[in-house]
């Protein structure tokens, strides 16, 4: 067995892995079950072979979670060695981010050498949005993690020309696909462009591989939705947020087309028909828990997806997002409703605002809301401080190591290939996210985490080359410093009035890079041979490299430390002192089901008591209000009548009568909006069911005292009937029914 040497290097490594494990473990639990419908899916999963393939939201495998399996086949892995808890479900992404650092710097080490896979390994661990999706059970960081292994395996089929590497790099991806469906394949063009002007075979032989490597990665990835699809509707879950209950459909609408913003997002189940972000949606009913029945805009939001964590109240959403982050309505298992999200718009990531949120640690819910344009991840909102905190580096690192490798035809050598490959992975993304008005979360920008990392590993040796070379090219380092520097200045600014923590940083940065770039740009002005040469100078320009570029890791460093100590959004995670001063409302899930109240355990009680020989607990709107907390807690059914945000059309009428009729079901849960665009179960509900008496299922003072609480609301609610046009009515919210006939439960006044 070889020993290994604790070299420099070796250590080195080991300090930055400890680092990673310290950032991604630390205090995990304090997310608790972090995305709770994700987390109950898990815990169904858990529970039968049945509901772990088709990957059941619901233990009764009623529908399912509205993505693809493989992610959550490892937290259920996970799950069942250690016990169902958020610690175990969150622990494979955990893990997953410390391998993708440690890979990251084996695949910049084996074509630019140790120190710029040791930088970029340091780089890509204190990424903020990259510490707090590997602290979340979202599976992106899984993703990235699988896309870097098909980097390394690329990189090797290009260099040699060995199809088999190919193959596996485009299997690999497939696996991905099977992860976060077509996120993964934004890599698609690193892998073929990077194969293709690759020289080590023939033209013709590079297309014959990429075309048979491109049959592999079809069949890898669309396996399992192949054989979901073939299996019988009515020996399966109906697939969750799908417009036809097929895999495919969800593959190119929900999680396609929609997060380009080219796909239409209205579905006979009643999805909004605004478009996120643009122009006004339809109107719609919706319902104030706190405060009774609201009639209130649609608006641009796409209601498949959750609402912000970071606005205020605790509302639940039933597929009534306002685009602009104003208005969100549903029920929550606490009453405590207000409308979200209908404060003025704050000053930015440091500011009060309890609107649309912004900023680190604010959670902001869509990415494509943000202004389109090539300045959105750099300007004050939700975006820019999870992730171009190294962007200028990682741009003029990539220039110098163009320079330095005479970067043009032939492509003959692997630094030439491994710049294509980060350079195409970085990219396309930049333009996606920096000008899409489509649906993507900004926790999606840790996919952009590992070619910056790379990048800026790559083009810090690179510039120090040239620096060392003299004449023009000796100006790239300082400057490329600076820039990062003021980029870092500029994100810091966005909370310069409301953070004592930004103003220590930017002093920090000062010093240590701004001054350290100073004397190396006055070191160049000398002109002194002498002052050039190796020797003493040359260890002063290393430390003085060496102190800027820690100024510069400062930041993110201190953004990615604050998801050990503030809970994150676990609907949307994202790290910053927007945790730190918004620490008492960034741990909610709203949208979630996030409940650890007595009026869920209430109301389980009297169900429980209640129900015999039923199928499920109870019928609920959507798997967003009280559904995810009572499989989290009790791990009983719980049938989702509209699948995950209310607009599924899982069952007709006919089919949910008989389903009472039989016995199936005996309570139902609605608001005044109903479940999502089914209406129409929701009438017969109202008309036919009998309306259980509040006292006997929630505790009415809890409620009462925090229906009190949402009063405060009411001059945001105005401000948003003037500018949105809703009229927001009051009357009954949350409304639990006896479906059985003839029973005999005392009717609420």
């Amino acid at each position: 067995m070889k020993k290994i040497k604790l070299t420099k290097e070796t250590l080195i490594l080991s300090l930055i892995l400890i680092l990673s494990v310290i950032l991604n473990f630390t205090n995990l639990s304090i997310d608790g079950y972090a995305n709770q419908y994700y987390a109950a899916g898990v815990k169904s999963m858990t529970m039968s072979l049945k509901n772990f393939f088709f990957v059941s939201f619901d233990p009764a495998g009623f529908v399912t979670i509205d993505k693809p399996p493989l992610g959550f086949w490892i937290q259920a892995i996970s799950a069942k060695i250690f016990g169902f808890s958020g610690w175990s479900i969150i622990l494979p992404q955990a893990l997953a981010g410390v391998i993708s650092v440690g890979i990251i710097y084996f695949i910049v080490k084996r074509t630019f050498g140790s120190i710029a896979g040791l930088i970029s390994a340091l780089c890509l661990a204190v990424t903020p949005v990259f510490v707090a999706v590997s602290r979340n059970n979202t599976c992106d960081n899984l993703l990235v993690l699988t896309l870097l292994l098909a980097c390394w395996a690329l990189s090797i089929a290009a260099e040699k020309g060995k199809l088999k590497y190919l193959i596996i790099s485009l299997a690999i991806v497939g696996i991905g696909f099977n992860i976060k469906m077509l996120q993964a394949y934004m890599i698609a063009p690193a892998l073929y462009i990077t194969y293709l002007l690759s020289n080590a075979v023939s033209i013709k032989k590079r297309i014959t591989h990429l075309a048979l490597g491109t049959v592999v990665l079809l069949l890898v990835s669309f396996s399992w939705a192949f054989i979901v699809d073939l299996v019988p509707a009515e020996n399966r879950p109906f697939v969750g947020s799908s417009t036809n209950n097929t895999v495919k459909e969800l593959i190119f609408g929900h999680n396609g087309l929609e997060r380009l913003g080219i796909g239409s997002t209205s579905t006979p189940g009643g999805r909004n028909q605004g478009k996120d972000g643009e122009g006004p949606g339809q109107f719609r009913e919706g319902t104030d828990a706190s405060s009774g029945t609201t009639k209130g805009q649609l608006a641009q939001g796409t209601p498949g997806e959750p609402p912000s964590d970071n606005s205020q109240g605790q509302g639940m959403h039933e597929g009534t997002y306002d685009g602009d982050g104003q208005g969100m309505l549903g029920d929550h298992p606490n009453g405590d409703n207000q409308e979200r999200g209908q404060g003025t718009m704050g000053p930015g990531p440091g500011g009060n605002n309890m609107g649309k949120p912004n900023g680190g640690g604010r959670g902001g819910t869509f990415g494509g809301d943000e202004e389109a344009g090539i300045t959105r991840l750099f300007s004050n909102n939700s975006l820019s401080d999870q992730i171009i905190w190294l962007l200028p580096l990682a741009i003029f690192g990539f220039a110098a190591a163009a320079i330095k490798e005479k970067f043009n035809l032939p492509f003959n050598n692997k630094r030439k290939l491994s710049l294509i490959l980060w350079s195409m992975w970085l990219l396309p993304e930049f333009i996606y996210f920096s000008y899409t008005k489509g649906l993507f979360h900004p926790y999606y920008l840790t996919m952009l985490a590992a070619p910056i990392a790379a990048l800026t590993g790559i083009g810090i040796v690179s510039m120090w080359q040239l620096h060392k070379e003299g004449g023009w090219k000796s100006w790239i380092l300082p400057a490329a410093l600076i820039a990062d520097g003021l980029v870092q200045t500029l994100i810091l600014s966005y909370y310069y009035s409301t953070s004592n923590i930004a103003k220590i940083i930017m002093i920090v940065l000062a010093v240590l890079c701004f001054l350290s770039s100073a004397i190396l740009i006055f070191i160049n002005l000398i002109k002194n041979k002498e002052l050039s040469s190796e020797g003493a100078n040359i260890k002063l320009k290393k430390m003085l490299l060496s102190t800027a570029l820690v100024g510069l890791l400062v930041a993110p460093l201190v953004w990615s430390s604050t998801t050990m100590f503030y809970g994150m959004s676990g609907t949307f995670p994202s790290a910053g002192l927007g945790l730190i001063s918004n620490k008492g409302m960034n741990n909610f899930n709203i949208g979630m089901g996030n409940s650890n109240t007595d009026t869920t355990t209430k109301l389980v009680e009297f169900l429980k008591a209640n129900t015999t020989n039923e199928k499920y607990l109870v019928a609920v709107p959507s798997a967003t209000g009280y559904a995810s907390d009572i499989i989290i807690k009790t791990g009983e059914s719980v049938m989702t009548l509209g699948g995950f945000s209310g607009s599924d059309n899982i069952l007709t009428l006919a089919q949910f009568k008989q389903l009472v009729s039989d016995g199936v079901v005996r309570y139902a849960i609605i608001n005044g909006g109903g479940p999502g665009g089914n209406n129409e179960i929701t009438n017969w509900i109202q008309e036919n069911g009998r309306a259980v008496s509040e006292s006997e299922w929630a505790d009415s003072t809890k409620l009462n005292s925090e229906n009190d609480n949402s009063s405060n609301n009411d001059k945001n609610s105005s401000q948003i009937e003037n500018q949105k046009g809703g009229r927001f009515d009051r009357g009954n919210s949350v409304q639990l029914y006896d479906l059985k006939p003839n029973a005999s439960i005392s009717v609420e006044n």
